[in-house]
């Protein structure tokens, strides 16, 4: 049997980190059991889902690296495919017409409430002859689910889950309107899409057991169920809008390595012993369901920020100098060729002291400037009357470096001895003249990467 995963999201909102979590977990599975992942945009919201948010959902993936092996299904376009299922338990007898108005189900609703019930439909059409049938209303179609025993689901992640049948009634699976209700949709495509293993967050856990009476009804055999816990806030609390970035693409922007993100949101509610850092292929190798917790995990964003600091050091130059120049064109800052050059050349020292792709642009933008520069407070405070004399002085030493990293190392230990100074008593002033700022990778390397000329008329600027 080839494994078959999906994940299915809705686009009524955007792609979340819950989502994500979820599209990465059944990603993994498959590509763990040699199977394949698949992807299913369950659309049937007419009135909430939007293109855009189609969009954000498939850019997002793509970001993440999570490639389905197959072009995506859009639910709304099998709409009579679910019908067709609908009408064929109509014919079997595993479903009826209910011909309840609005205004009986709501009169249902509130005695159940009133008689601290649960607010279930009484099965008032379950066996009621069609002839009573009010003329000129439209039913709904129902599933005739079973009254007596239980279901029972052998999740894979929350163990037996048992669950009676009297405590839930004759679902709607099409509406009066002959549209298809979402869970009949969904069980109607995993049967069609062969799919053995469902993956979801265990807010689903209730609606399974509804599904499995629709498998049961049409004789379908069922997919092993897993049903992961959600992420909650640091506070605990189920994840929203005030614990951070709502899209996965606002990690994006806000300077995540998608390797990074992936690799914290396989640990945020799996593990594999101490294993921490896994690449891709590490992650398919490791990834199995046992190793998936039951408890709701926390996102912890220092701990997100922390790991991709570790993986962007990690990371290769040339494809970090591309993000780089993205993001500096977005500030208005233009890089021509030789800042190109220099950004490649400093990358090294610059990841060195980034925490993401956004603080790691913000400190290589100094190499694409020209001057005049503009100068932070701090930087400003460095250049002194005396400060400035110093630099003048030095200009003349450097002019007589091949400025390699070497030989501005040297040449500027030499002339802090000759002036009497620390080595950082120079540097400092230098950096800030060179860079408009008082951070930098190591001095020696900032001066080779500008060059001479362009270190020179820095400094001269400044003088």
């Amino acid at each position: 049997m080839k494994i078959r995963t999906r994940f299915a999201p809705s686009p009524t909102g955007l792609l979340h980190i819950g989502g994500a979590r979820t599209a990465l977990f059944n990603y993994l599975f498959a590509r763990h059991h040699g199977g394949e992942f698949l992807l299913r945009i369950e659309d049937t919201d007419k009135a909430r889902s939007t293109q855009e948010a189609v969009q954000v959902i498939l850019d997002g993936l793509d970001w993440l690296g999570l490639n389905a092996d197959a072009p995506p299904v859009y639910q709304s376009t099998r709409e009579a495919r679910h019908v067709e299922v609908a009408q064929e338990l109509l014919a079997n007898g595993k479903a009826y017409k209910c011909y309840c108005s609005a205004e009986e189900l709501q009169t249902m609703r509130e005695q159940a409430m009133a008689e601290k019930r649960p607010p279930r439909y009484d099965g008032r059409w379950r066996d009621r002859d069609e002839s009573e049938a009010p003329v000129g209303v439209k039913p709904s179609i129902r599933l005739k689910a079973p009254r007596e025993g239980d279901v029972v689901l052998q999740d894979l992640v929350q163990g037996t889950v048992k669950v009676q049948n009297a405590e839930m009634d004759d679902m709607i699976i099409l509406r009066s309107d002959g549209t298809p209700t979402y869970l009949h949709a969904v069980v109607v495509d995993d049967h069609d899409m062969d799919i053995t293993h469902v993956i979801r967050g265990d807010d689903h856990l209730t609606n399974t057991f509804r599904q499995i009476q629709i498998y049961d009804a049409m004789g379908w055999e069922k997919p092993q169920f897993a049903h992961i816990p959600l992420i909650h806030g640091a506070d605990g609390a189920k994840l929203s809008k005030r614990h951070g970035a709502v899209s996965i693409l606002e990690f994006r922007e806000e300077g995540f390595l998608p390797e990074a993100l992936c690799n914290y949101l396989l640990r945020l509610g799996w593990g594999h012993g101490d294993a921490e850092f896994l690449t891709r292929p590490e992650q398919i190798e490791l990834f199995t369901l046992e190793g998936v917790g039951r408890s709701a995990s926390r996102m912890d964003y220092a701990k997100l920020t922390h790991l991709n600091g570790v993986w962007l050091r990690g990371a290769d130059d040339a494809r970090l100098r591309e993000d780089v120049v993205l993001r500096l064109a977005k500030a208005g800052i233009v890089v021509d060729a030789h800042a190109m050059e220099r950004i490649l050349h400093l990358m090294p020292g610059l990841k060195e002291r980034a925490k993401n792709l956004e603080e790691l642009a913000v400190s290589a933008a100094f190499l694409a400037r020209s001057v005049p520069l503009p100068f932070e407070p701090k930087a400003l405070a460095q250049l002194t009357e005396d400060a400035k004399a110093m630099l003048g002085r030095l200009v003349p030493v450097l002019e007589a470096t091949d400025f390699s990293a070497a030989a501005v190392d040297a040449a500027l230990r030499g002339f802090a001895e000759a002036e009497g100074k620390k080595l950082g008593q120079v540097a400092q002033p230098l950096r800030a003249a060179l860079t408009g700022s008082t951070m930098s990778p190591g001095i020696d390397v900032t001066l080779e990467a500008l060059g001479a000329n362009e270190s020179l008329a820095r400094l001269r600027a400044v003088i």
